[in-house]
């Protein structure tokens, strides 16, 4: 996580969309993520690409995402946010693994199956 101009943060997330996933439904997941601009206040910005890097390369993440926040309370709001849960839900079962930094404490969080990444989504929505 980075912190930009005027207390924003910047959060990124590698993803790899698990096989069988076809193109359109990245697509669709892609258009729900970047939605979420519209319905969450505190999320000012989205941004993703397909991932070049080449240290990340050999690790096979295939998606990039950068999302912007006001400021760290806009990035909980967000967490707890219905919509950012819904979105969730489509989300993260469709992905083989992904990587983040993780808020507050600025830890890289990688998860590489979907056990994990599934016992992740159940932790974060009871909260």
């Amino acid at each position: 996580m980075e912190e930009a101009r005027g207390g924003e943060l910047k959060n990124v997330l590698m993803a790899k969309f698990k096989e069988g996933t076809s193109e359109s439904q990245i697509e669709l997941l892609i258009e729900s993520f970047a939605n979420l601009v519209n319905l969450v206040e505190p999320m000012k910005s989205f941004h993703w690409g397909k991932e070049l890097s080449i240290e990340k390369a050999e690790e096979g993440y295939t998606h990039v995402f950068e999302t912007t926040f006001e400021s760290m309370e806009g990035m909980a709001e967000y967490a707890v946010h219905p919509a950012h849960h819904d979105f969730a839900k489509l989300f993260l079962p469709n992905l083989e693994k992904m990587c983040f930094i993780a808020a507050p404490d600025q830890q890289v969080m990688t998860l590489k199956n979907p056990t994990e990444i599934q016992a992740m989504l159940m932790k974060f929505l009871s909260k």
